[in-house]
């Protein structure tokens, strides 16, 4: 499954944050391997950021993570810098964002 996510950086934690994601931990690249993300990229327009992950089971890889002391302390770390966080717990059935469009979803003749 692919699922959008959409946080937000406080102002003026751009460079701290791109600088962050430069040294992710290998423990935490490896954990959230092993929760089952395929892919994970994040983009940065200004304070805006926009997620974009590919796994099987979104709430299975987010119940994996969250007890994770590497991923507890990568969001606390995280959180120092965010306006707008991503709600980890599986409690609120959080599916990213909605779908509005699909390219792959249009008729073969709108091709």
């Amino acid at each position: 499954m692919r699922i959008a996510l959409h946080t937000a950086l406080k102002a003026g934690s751009e460079a701290e944050y791109d600088a962050a994601h430069r040294e992710v931990p290998p423990a935490l690249v490896t954990a959230i391997r092993a929760a089952g993300a395929t892919d994970w990229t994040i983009w940065r327009s200004g304070t805006d950021l926009f997620h974009v992950l590919e796994c099987a089971d979104y709430q299975a890889l987010l119940a994996s993570l969250e007890p994770l002391e590497v991923n507890r302390t990568w969001q606390t770390r995280m959180a120092t810098m965010q306006a707008v966080t991503h709600d980890y717990s599986t409690a609120g059935g959080d599916a990213g964002l909605p779908v509005v469009w699909e390219l792959a979803n249009e008729p073969e003749e709108n091709r």
